[in-house]
């Protein structure tokens, strides 16, 4: 119980899960040494993983910024009004449905039932699920599809839902830039996965259970 505090307090003062392998490594070794010379007669550390990565939670958006993110108007900002509205629409559905930046930039417009309000999703691992849309997040996507998408298409069709403004399917790096461009209208900095923890987070303190999250976001571990 005692090595288990002690890796706690090492947590709790912000050693790197390097450093905490390495203290880990000296206690396992200490152990060994009593071990031999019959200090001891178990193992403590037997049943202690060393951890290969303890990465941090990002931190989670608050709502109010959440939603001056979202509400961007493109008046009195020198954005490209077209590709504002496919912007805004990306934002919108990340948030509202938890995707991931790769799951963005694939959806086909297949993959969206505009009527039942919801979207077919691969996720990693080449997993299906289904994600509900909210009505904004389908509002923008109707508007993105109607006025936006068919003027981005240049020399043949796509399935592709968002699309560059040389016809091409968004990539990583393009989304990036179009969230780093909104968050900076409005003096914050935020991340795709920022948006995507945020999503849980607003959802658990709205009550909402952790398995339908856990669905949602199309994690294979709760």
């Amino acid at each position: 119980d005692k090595i288990i505090q002690y890796i706690g307090e090492l947590k709790d003062n912000e050693y790197s899960a390097s450093s905490i392998c390495r203290f880990i490594s000296s206690i396992r070794g200490f152990c060994r040494f009593l071990l031999i010379e019959g200090i001891i007669i178990e193992d403590p550390t037997e049943t202690i993983r060393t951890p290969k990565k303890w990465e941090r939670l990002p931190k989670a958006v608050g709502i109010d910024d959440i939603k001056r993110l979202l509400d961007i108007q493109p008046s009195g900002f020198r954005l490209n009004y077209p590709l504002y509205i496919r912007d805004s629409a990306m934002l919108e559905l990340m948030y509202s449905s938890g995707l991931r930046v790769s799951e963005i930039i694939t959806i086909k417009i297949n993959d969206i039932n505009f009527e039942g309000g919801f979207l077919r999703i691969m996720g990693k691992g080449s997993k299906e699920r289904i994600v509900p849309m909210n009505k904004r997040s389908l509002d923008k996507i109707k508007r993105y599809n109607n006025e936006v998408r068919p003027k981005l298409i240049k020399s043949k069709e796509t399935p592709y839902l968002f699309l560059s403004n040389r016809g091409l399917p968004m990539t990583r790096q393009r989304f990036w830039q179009s969230l780093k461009k909104f968050a900076r209208l409005i003096g914050i900095e935020i991340s795709p996965h920022m948006i995507r923890h945020s999503f849980a987070t607003h959802l658990l303190e709205g009550g909402a259970d952790l398995r339908s999250v856990q669905k949602m976001l199309g994690h294979s571990d709760i």
